[in-house]
């Protein structure tokens, strides 16, 4: 199951293992807002850190975080998979021009930094401490002195407001995610000001303080043949960075290889303490997931996350596994969800009808599926926040999440108030039959009818055909699974893979009938529901809107989500939402699983207390482990 990217990141893995879901490989997306801002003491304070919940766990004085070892020792390498390609170092314009090497996430930090035992809660980073006043109007970021550049250069409040302009100018989603930024400014010798476009956001103190900080003089600069760099444009050329590692050589496209900073600023920063303890990551880059298999059987990498059930079941029986030289080990995933599915684009218009898009649904049988693809690993989706039981609508809305639904009442489906949802249910000959009768006479309310056994539009005549756009092969095989259910209805059917570039470009233009898409929640939803769901996004290129939903009940519900005063109106918003996007039929739900599943060569070693909100946060708290690794090469 995909996970909010900012997670991934934080958590050490950086989504490098095969991804089951467009192809998009080690492209960036916005990260998730993990937390909105607790309210501060007085007309305004400086603090340490931010969260959700009141209080922050660690104090202003802590040490290091509870789950690190502090004494971790320093050295060792750790191999990599990274699935694709790349050809681009500029963190800027990922997602939009060129496909982006993943590890160099990694050299750069951010204001804060989230805590992974904790809900909802960031510590400053290259942040000292953050103050905002109790309209939450603005937020105040005061950068630590000793933050610099790898150069030896400090990190400057330019640097911040350089980095603000640079993503909001140059990459739809951080455009979308940090608009209702209206201003930047140096107000202190170390000091940068964001002034917000509303007051009342309790989340944007927050949102800001997960921006990667860039370093303005670098990129105002000149390359080693005298060329200016050019902030809106790809590059190969390995960038500056302020964090814990640096490129130390790579090869276009196929690998690259970081080296920990001996001397890096923050390495006793105690939101550092204990991390970062490899001096080498090495990331080697496959086109194919079955190529990137035998590499790691081969031990050409040391660490694999397996997102096939088929593969899981079958491709881990080699004698290291038996002899214990390859450990396979599975991590819960409790610190966000998603929905992952088959998702229209309704700007079209024979989706524009929920009964049709229902009707897909009906001809979706994820139980035959999950048994004779999956081994009967997965579990089915129905829900927006599935993998997080507070915030999962289910059965019939009540208390506060009623009353909630019951100011837009006029403006969603009345099943809402009287069914809880449900997906329809297959796995046998009947139970298909069925689903596949229940599917065609919703098309009939839909507007189509079978003539001649094509599925053709009443009024227009014109057939129905439906083209499933993919950006990897991975997908194709399932796909081909749910055709000939849909064939029998009367669809015509295609389908078409295309390489990343050529996606993204079509899916910018929003040229596409029905894709695979993923959209990750964190355990405190807020504003990037406008970019997922909101009607401002649904024409925004680039946005996270692929389904081009413009809906005022999803609109005002949005904002509830946004401006809940507390944690309990916040969860009843968050359903009430859930429940009016599942009544829609947007999408297909597919599947879930809900631990991370791994491999890796027995070199490693990592504390005995995890944390309970980063899965395996791999390598980040692990260290090289010298005693495994003679075991293992003996």
């Amino acid at each position: 199951m995909p996970l909010n990217r900012r997670d991934l990141l934080k958590a050490g893995t950086l989504a490098l293992a095969s991804t089951s879901l467009s192809g998009l490989g080690l492209t960036t997306t916005v990260p998730r807002a993990l937390a909105q801002a607790a309210p501060p003491v007085g007309p305004a304070s400086w603090r340490h850190g931010l969260s959700l919940f009141g209080d922050v766990h660690y104090p202003a004085d802590f040490r290091h975080f509870d789950y690190v070892n502090p004494d971790a020792p320093k050295g060792g390498a750790v191999r990599q998979i990274a699935i694709g390609t790349y050809d681009n170092f500029n963190i800027v314009v990922s997602g939009v021009k060129g496909n982006l090497a993943g590890p160099v996430i990694l050299l750069y930090e951010a204001l804060t930094t989230p805590a992974l035992d904790e809900v909802s809660t960031e510590y400053g980073q290259l942040a000292e401490t953050i103050s905002y006043p109790a309209d939450y109007s603005t937020v105040t970021y005061r950068l630590r002195a000793a933050a610099k550049w790898h150069d030896g250069k400090p990190v400057t409040p330019e640097d911040v407001i350089f980095s603000l302009d640079a993503f909001k100018q140059n990459h739809p989603q951080y455009a979308a995610y940090y608009r209702h930024v209206t201003k930047a400014e140096k107000t202190g010798e170390r000091d940068v000001t964001f002034t917000f476009d509303s007051t009342g956001n309790r989340e944007l103190p927050q949102i800001v303080g997960q921006l990667r900080v860039l370093p303005k003089h670098w990129w105002e600069g000149t390359d080693a043949a005298g060329k200016k760099r050019d902030i809106a444009a790809t590059t190969l050329e390995a960038p500056l960075g302020s964090g814990p590692y640096r490129i130390k050589e790579f090869v276009p496209g196929r690998t690259v290889v970081l080296e920990r900073v001996k001397d890096y600023w923050g390495k006793d920063l105690p939101v550092s303490v204990g991390q970062n303890n490899f001096d080498e990551l090495r990331y080697e880059y496959f086109r194919d997931s079955t190529v990137a298999i035998e590499a790691f059987k081969g031990d050409a990498v040391d660490w694999r996350t397996e997102n096939s059930a088929k593969d899981w079941a079958t491709a881990y029986d080699f004698p290291a596994v038996k002899d214990r030289r390859v450990v396979l080990e599975e991590f819960p995933l409790r610190s966000s969800g998603a929905m992952q599915a088959f998702a229209f684009n309704i700007r079209r218009n024979k989706f524009k009808d929920a009964n049709v898009r229902r009707a897909f649904n009906y001809g979706f049988d994820f139980e035959d599926m999950n048994q004779a693809m999956f081994f009967g690993q997965y579990k089915r989706i129905a829900s927006y926040f599935e993998g997080m039981p507070d915030l999962m609508s289910s059965g019939l809305p009540q208390g506060q999440e009623l009353e909630i639904l019951q100011a837009v009442k006029d403006k969603v489906p009345a099943e809402v108030f009287t069914t809880p949802y449900t997906n329809p249910v297959g796995g046998s000959p009947e139970a298909t039959r069925t689903n596949l009768r229940e599917g065609l006479r919703l098309m009939k309310l839909g507007g189509f009818e079978v003539r001649d056994r094509k599925l053709v539009n009443v009024k227009t005549g014109e057939p129905m055909t439906v083209e499933f756009l993919l950006a990897s092969p991975t997908f194709e095989r399932l796909v081909l699974r749910y055709q000939p259910s849909l064939e029998r209805m009367g669809i015509t059917v295609t389908v078409r893979t295309i390489d990343p570039s050529q996606y993204e470009n079509r899916l910018r233009n929003w040229d596409f009938d029905i894709i695979v898409d993923s959209w990750g929640e964190s355990l405190s939803p807020g504003n990037e529901q406008r970019g997922f769901w909101g009607s401002a996004a649904a024409d925004q290129p680039g946005s996270q809107n692929s389904i081009g939903i413009k809906n005022e009940a999803i609109d005002a519900l949005i904002d509830q989500v946004i401006f809940a005063k507390d944690r309990a109106g916040l969860v009843a918003a968050v359903k009430a939402l859930d429940r009016v996007l599942l009544w829609n039929f947007y999408v297909v739900p597919q599947w879930t699983y809900g631990k991370a599943r791994t491999a890796r060569w027995d070199r490693f070693a990592r504390p005995d207390k995890m944390p309970q909100y980063g899965a395996s946060a791999f390598p980040t708290i692990w260290w090289w482990d010298a005693s495994r690794a003679a075991k293992v090469r003996s």
